[in-house]
């Protein structure tokens, strides 16, 4: 057994992917041009593995963010290398785009540049939908998956987290700095985890799939989201839209007056709240089995 949150960018490929064959490799030197004009350290893959290959016979083309370099966060390079590796999955029609995400967001140091690169990545996966194509993100890395790739996660067909891994929009030290500690106390590591943590997503909906920490549950996962979508209509449609909107305001509704999540864990029906974090991602899928995700309980 090999932990997932433990391994590299290239440890989780080696162990999910057989046959890969990476584009743009190290040799190739291609780094960022705006890290040296702040005396920044380089890459020789810019934070992020692409290239094809094959799980369990079947093609994929797959990214892995190296959360080890400036926590995986998205620049001009980095960013252009996953748009190339979305555009070659319509051309050559792979069986899937597995995306293993680690990313605190867009890297500040490129600024705009960031920015733009993280916005070219979500037209760019969401062609990958239009061309038939089932996107699926993986994520359990330390840094977990915030910013920018946290919208490029929700824009994929499923999502596949452990309870370790995190996914939100702001990571909890954006938030205290710009509202204060009162707002969101990114010391308490436990409230950090109830709030963007695997179990939480799962609960609210947001993540599709929940699994123990070890790579092989997650390559398992990965074949079985591939099974699921074989035959799937797997583009973004204007229902799909319309049904995440109304999923969105009926949590607001329901929850929009909480800020502990056990609250909404409890207002959903988990029963013995005390004991859900001590859960492995096994007990804790039996103790939450037949709870709707993301609505409240009634009656």
């Amino acid at each position: 057994m090999s932990s997932y949150l433990e391994s590299t960018a290239r440890q989780r490929i080696a162990a999910m992917v057989s046959d890969f064959k990476e584009f743009l490799p190290p040799s190739s030197q291609w780094t960022s041009p705006h890290l040296p004009q702040l005396n920044a350290p380089v890459s020789f893959d810019d934070g992020v593995v692409v290239g094809r290959g094959s799980i369990e016979g079947k093609q994929v083309y797959v990214a892995a963010q190296e959360g080890g370099f400036m926590g995986g966060a998205v620049g001009e390079v980095h960013g252009a290398k996953l748009v190339g590796l979305m555009r070659a999955a319509i051309v050559n029609q792979p069986d899937a785009l597995v995306l293993l995400a680690e990313s605190g967001g867009v890297r500040l140091h490129e600024a705009n540049a960031g920015l733009i690169a993280v916005s070219e990545v979500m037209r760019a996966l969401l062609a990958v939908r239009a061309a038939g194509i089932p996107v699926i993100v993986v994520i359990g890395g330390s840094n977990g998956c915030f910013g920018g790739m946290g919208i490029v996660s929700r824009c994929a067909n499923v999502i596949i987290m452990s309870e370790e891994a995190r996914l939100a929009m702001s990571g909890p030290e954006v938030i205290e700095t710009a509202n204060g500690v009162e707002e969101f106390d990114s010391r308490d590591r436990a409230l950090v985890w109830r709030t963007t943590g695997g179990k939480h997503r799962y609960l609210l909906g947001d993540c599709q799939i929940l699994v123990a920490d070890e790579t092989y549950q997650f390559k398992t996962a990965v074949v079985q989201a591939m099974q699921h979508f074989a035959q799937a209509d797997v583009a973004l449609s204007l229902q799909d839209l319309e049904d995440e909107q109304t999923m969105l305001n009926n949590r607001l509704q329901s929850f929009g007056d909480m800020t502990e999540p056990m609250d909404i864990w409890a207002a959903m029906g988990v029963r013995h709240l005390e004991e859900v974090a001590m859960l492995d991602a096994e007990a804790f899928l039996q103790l939450t089995a037949g709870i709707k995700t993301g609505e409240r309980q009634h009656g």
